[in-house]
């Protein structure tokens, strides 16, 4: 029997741990009556699988302490002058088509990304949905493979 090199071998146990691509409407989700904390997230989302995209969006009105504080937590601040939902559907549909990733993850209550969950799921992807109430969109956590509800801060 031929031996498989150790390298290989780790490969392959790490390749089926999922490859998640985190998407956060910052508007939606960062928001002082909302209180949810980027760290928690991120790391209840380690728990699942390895993150390899982490995207925070934001409105150009976003503070430079809270780009701060997004950058800090390891997300990569995306600053638009446009809607943010746009550029966020823009984005995670990128990462729908990477071969690189397995799983999509959407961090918003908006029932707007519902067609992006969709899309996801027909191009074979998991997606999962972090939210908190109130407001977390009822046709978001039936669309999507997995609901996590986050407690606020």
């Amino acid at each position: 029997m031929p031996k498989i090199p150790l390298k290989s071998k780790i490969g392959k146990l790490v390749s089926k741990k999922p490859r998640l691509a985190v998407m956060v409407d910052g508007p939606n989700i960062l928001r002082k009556d909302i209180n949810l904390s980027l760290e928690k997230i991120k790391s209840r989302l380690e728990e699942i699988g390895s993150i390899r995209i982490a995207k925070v969006f934001l409105d150009q009105y976003a503070s430079d302490k809270l780009i701060e504080a997004v950058t800090n937590q390891g997300f990569e601040g995306v600053i638009t002058p446009t809607d943010v939902d746009v550029i966020m559907a823009v984005y995670s549909m990128e990462a729908v088509y990477s071969p690189h990733i397995n799983t999509l993850v959407l961090v918003t209550r908006d029932a707007d990304f519902q067609s992006v969950l969709k899309k996801a799921k027909e191009h074979g992807k998991d997606t999962i949905v972090v939210g908190a109430e109130p407001g977390f969109s009822t046709a978001l956590k039936n669309t999507a493979d997995k609901v996590i509800m986050m407690d606020q801060t």
